[in-house]
Parts: structure tokens; sequence; C-alpha cells
């Protein structure tokens, strides 16, 4: 039998999810003739803009899309987290996690799952029929499982990243022809594995996407000398996402979506510098360059994505900010954040979220107070060390997250994307494989 052929002969819908890192809908729209796949996928079942999350992190971000509930629930905010009741940090791994998958809930429901590449899953779970693990994994060996999956990826050349260094090299030749290379060995890989047809929800991720746009998105956005081969490598994605669609069985719906947009970045901006200017952040001496460095005067520090915690008394291990105080100093720092422009003048913030609003959940001990969601062109990093500029207009990357314009595919006649955003992800692929779940287990609904 040729690849995709060998039909299992019951009802049971099944699933393939394709994930992409960083996809905007907006470079679709712009470019339908390099899109002709999931322009077509659009017309004959549904396919739009959706929001991402608060903050349009990765690390967030691949959580709430696979498990349908916000970060007070999976308790991931971002790349990197505090340690509750400490100065410490840490990088969130799948273990940190505190949500139930939507792969969970199929295998719980007897179903077979087979799952490639999701960042924030290492190490991989034995509970599923077959996972390797994505972004942060430190190698195949120990990303794979079972043993024959550890083996056919590290005999058939496979990678788990896009070497992001090379991205850093004013040549982006080397950087170019990784990615693509590494977009080739992952389509190969799901190729292979669609092919085995013993699945009932297929969930793989293309994360070369992000790491392209971080580098070439001011050729792409400039008419910069690596423009053709930007929209060459993204022509080459929707092809593979063409064939793997025309070789599905009929009893498969196909599904693709991304996790946040994109947009041309300007500076680098250095939060917790702008912190120290302002006289909300001290440090115990000169040499910092971690959050345990902050001396007990500190009233406030951020970490990455625009993220802001008050110093607060009872919570961090020497607050500062009396806790009868929380409402007034928090509304003080959002009205200064509200206020702080940038080297054109420009408001750095287009929003300032208070921590409420959009984290809720048995794991919220760590979510920030308030959240920046960034006018186009700041890139909001943390940055304990000193820095001589705020705003480093000369970084290696170009391009940035957005929150807005991630987008979402559904290859399903019923399928309505509209008003939608990542919490509804999860939701929707339960809901095509007649998974049930509890009407308050989520907080996204399905778009089916």
């Amino acid at each position: 039998m040729g690849l995709f052929d060998r039909l299992r002969g019951n009802d049971t819908p099944r699933v393939a999810f394709l994930g992409i890192d960083g996809l905007p809908h907006g470079l679709i729209a712009d470019n339908p003739d390099t899109f002709p796949t999931l322009s077509a996928i659009a017309n004959d079942g549904d396919g739009g803009q959706i929001d991402s999350t608060v903050p349009p992190d990765s690390s967030a971000c691949w959580p709430v899309l696979t498990s349908g509930v916000n970060p007070g629930e999976t308790g991931v905010y971002g790349f990197q987290d505090r340690e509750i009741g400490s100065y410490d940090t840490y990088v969130p791994m799948g273990r940190d996690v505190q949500a139930t998958r939507v792969w969970d809930r199929a295998t719980e429901s007897g179903l077979d799952a087979t799952v490639m590449n999701v960042p924030v899953t290492f190490p991989p779970q034995r509970t599923v029929q077959r996972m390797v693990s994505g972004y942060l994994s430190p190698d195949i060996d120990a990303a794979a499982h079972p043993d024959e999956l550890r083996k056919h990826l590290s005999e058939s050349g496979y990678r788990l990243s896009v070497n992001a260094k090379l991205g850093h090299r004013a040549d982006k030749t080397d950087f170019i022809e990784h990615a693509r290379e590494t977009l080739d060995a992952r389509y190969e890989a799901f190729s292979h594995y669609l092919g085995e047809d013993d699945w009932d929800l297929f969930f793989g991720v293309f994360t070369a996407p992000d790491r392209m746009n971080h580098f070439l998105w001011s050729d792409y956005a400039d008419g910069g000398p690596y423009r053709d081969d930007f929209l060459s490598f993204y022509a080459t994605l929707d092809d593979y996402i063409g064939t793997i669609r025309e070789r599905l069985p009929d009893d498969v719906t196909l599904v693709v979506g991304s996790t946040h947009g994109f947009t041309r970045l300007r500076y680098d901006v250095y939060c917790n510098e702008w912190l120290e200017r302002e006289g909300w952040l001290s440090y115990a001496s000169d040499a910092h360059d971690s959050l345990a460095d902050i001396d007990g005067d500190a009233r406030a520090y951020s970490l990455v994505p625009g993220r802001f915690y008050l110093n607060l008394e009872g919570r961090e291990p020497t607050g500062a900010v009396p806790e009868s105080e929380y409402e007034t100093v928090r509304a003080e720092l959002q009205s200064a954040l509200k206020a702080w422009e940038g080297p054109n003048g420009k408001p750095v913030a287009k929003r300032v979220v208070e921590r409420e609003t959009v984290f809720r959940g048995d794991h919220d001990e760590i979510a920030p107070d308030l959240v920046v969601i960034p006018n186009e062109g700041f890139d909001l990093k943390s940055g304990f060390r000193p820095h001589d500029d705020m705003f480093d207009p000369d970084g290696p990357r170009t391009g940035m997250h957005t929150f807005e314009d991630a987008g979402l595919f559904i290859d399903h006649p019923d399928a309505k994307v509209e008003d939608a955003d990542l919490l509804d992800i999860a939701p929707t692929l339960l809901r095509l494989l007649n998974v049930e779940y509890g009407r308050t287990d989520l907080d996204g609904a399905s778009l089916v």
C-alpha cells in the first residue's frame, strides 16, 4: 500500500493538526500565490485571523493552544518564570504545564495520538502512542519515545530546531539553508508517521517559520536581499501542507494553526533598565544579572516578554510594597507604563493589561500583575544586566511577535473561524474527534 492508503475501515473520526510557530495570517492574506493550500482550505472549510494569548510568547502560547485553558491554569507565562516564594527563575518544560493536553484527553478516551515537535513538551510522555518533544529538548535520544521513533528520527536526519545562532550573522545564507533543511526533515518525518495510519490524532508542529521571521522579517517587509528566499521558504511549507492534505484519508479532518503574529522589530526594549531609571527597581550591587540580585527597596521588576510584577510583601521574599497598597501602587505603575515613550515619541504600550483580566485558575500564583502589549516595533525584553541603551535598534532580530494576527484554517465545511483565539483550538480538535469534556473544563469553544 502507498502512503496514507491504509484506511482502517471504521467510523471513528480522526484529526491531523499541523501547528506553525509564528505564521501570521496577514502574511498569507498578502501573498495568496505563495499560500495556495491554506487559501484553498479557507475556501473549502474556513480560515482567518485569530488572537494569540497574553503574553504572545511561544512558551506561553503552546500550552494554551494544546490545552484550551489560559496561563492561570497551565502555570506557564513565558520563556522564563519565577519560582513561588523565591527570586529564582526557571525555563518551563513539559512537566511544568499543569493543564490536561488535548492528546491526553484523546488517549483517556481510548484513542491513539502521535505528537511531534510541540514546544514545551520535554521530556516526552510515555502515556501517548508516540512523541518527540520540541524546542528546548537537548537531543533526539532524550526527546523521542518509544525506541522505534527514536531510532527512525536519528537515522533520518531529523532536527529538533533551527540553529538560531546562524541568524545572527550578517550573511544569512547558512541560516536559510539550515532552516530549509530543518523544514524538509520535519516534513519527511511527519509524512512517515502520517503514513503509518495508526493514529486518531496526529499533532505535529513546524517551528522553523518562527526563526525565519525573527531574522528575515526586515527582508520581507523592507524588500531586503533575502526576500525571495523568505517567500520561497513559505511556498515550500505550503506545498508540504498541500501534499499532506491530498494524501490524508477521507476520515481525517486537517486543521492548521499558528500561535501568534509577526511584525517589524525596531527596538529591543530593556524593561528593567526603564524600571531602574524610573526609580522602581534597584539592585543589591552593581554586579547584577538576574532577578535574585534585586534589593529590598525594589518596588517592581519585569520578566520577558513585557510582564511586570510588583515586589509585593507576603508574596515576594523581600517584598517592599505592602499588600494594603497593592491597587494604588499597581495603578501608579500602569499609568507610568502607558505614558512611556520610545525614541520616536511613540508610546511603547498599545495596552497595559491587568492580571485578573486574562489570568485565572489554580496556578496563577506567579501570574504577572501587569502585561504590556507593545506597539509595533518595540520588542520587550527583561534584561537584569546594565544596559547603556534602553532602546537598542541594532539587535540581530528584525521580526517580533504580535498578539493579533495568528492564523487558523479548518478543512471542514461546518467550521467558522470568527472572533476566535488560541483557546478555541483544543475544543475544536476535541469536537472533531468526538471526545467529550465538561462545560467548564476549557476556556475556549469549538469553532465547528
